[in-house]
């Protein structure tokens, strides 16, 4: 019977993120869980600018990701229902 490792705390992400934090976003390859459609981040439909930036889905129109900008936080919400992350900005 195998044993299945302990949790660890968020802090363990840290590494692995900053990999993929730190590049050009635009080029991020994006796949749509709606309609299988998949492509550069620059090809979703941006709408906005308030309260936020919402990208969809050019096939479909899911929501692909949602930006908020909230005095010196970001918020970053991946698809639809997942929760939302906030980053403190300069």
């Amino acid at each position: 019977m195998t044993h299945p490792t302990a949790p660890r705390d968020g802090n363990c992400l840290a590494g692995p993120l900053s990999e993929i934090l730190a590049v050009e976003p635009t080029a991020a390859w994006w796949r749509c869980p709606h309609c299988a459609r998949s492509g550069p981040m620059a090809q979703l439909q941006v709408y906005g600018p308030e309260p936020g930036l919402t990208a969809r889905c050019p096939s479909c129109a899911h929501i692909a990701l949602r930006l908020v900008k909230e005095h010196d936080h970001l918020w970053l919400t991946l698809g639809s229902g997942t929760g939302a992350f906030r980053f403190r900005t300069a």
